[in-house]
């Protein structure tokens, strides 16, 4: 079973963390406000460290499928 799944019946068919609840999206953007992996898995019981590194390995490969525009600092 992969760690990230789909299901348009579940969360809009946002990718989740193995049919969790927990989507993916939530927890990178926790790793980008500078909380651990182990910060992660407290607040998240049902999380298992592998899931931390499949929710980072997805939105890797999700960028890579896109071109996203890049800020300009003014």
């Amino acid at each position: 079973m992969s760690r990230v799944t789909v299901d348009p019946k579940q969360m809009n068919g946002v990718p989740c963390i193995r049919g969790l609840r927990i989507p993916v999206a939530t927890v990178v953007g926790m790793i980008a406000e500078g909380m651990t992996k182990e910060d992660i898995l407290r607040a998240f019981p049902d999380l298992q460290a592998e899931d931390v590194h499949a929710a980072l390995s997805y939105a890797a490969e999700a960028v890579r499928e896109r071109e996203l525009p890049l800020l300009h600092a003014s």
